[in-house]
């Protein structure tokens, strides 16, 4: 089975900077594209960023210019490194991974889920 490990959320002042990591492993045939997310309770899961296995990136406005999605292939790691955070930016951040396998199927995987909370 293949999983997704995330670490690196936490508490953190306004105006702080947290660093998301997920690891994928497992047996499989390579990464497309990867992306966080983030869902508030009784809220919908909502795009934070995502990233494709090319380097190219996509954000939700709202983050633009503070946050910053990258990827190490070589470890099937992406990262998330958010700056200037805001007591909006509080939620469960959810990491997400496209994985192909040798057959040939895709398939959609989420990380377990990490608290991010902004407050003073």
């Amino acid at each position: 089975q293949v999983q997704l490990v995330e670490s690196g959320g936490g508490l953190v002042q306004p105006g702080g900077s947290l660093r998301l990591s997920c690891v994928a492993s497992g047996s499989f045939f390579s990464i497309n594209t990867m992306g966080w997310y983030r869902q508030a309770s009784g809220k919908q899961r909502d795009l934070v960023a995502t990233i494709t296995s090319g380097g190219f990136t996509n954000y939700t406005d709202s983050v633009k210019g503070r946050f910053t999605i990258s990827r190490d292939n070589t470890k099937h790691t992406v990262y998330l490194q958010m700056n200037s955070l805001k007591p909006e930016d509080t939620d469960v951040y959810y990491c997400n991974a496209d994985i192909r396998f040798h057959t040939g199927r895709g398939l959609d995987y989420w990380g377990q889920g990490t608290q991010v909370t902004v407050s003073s």
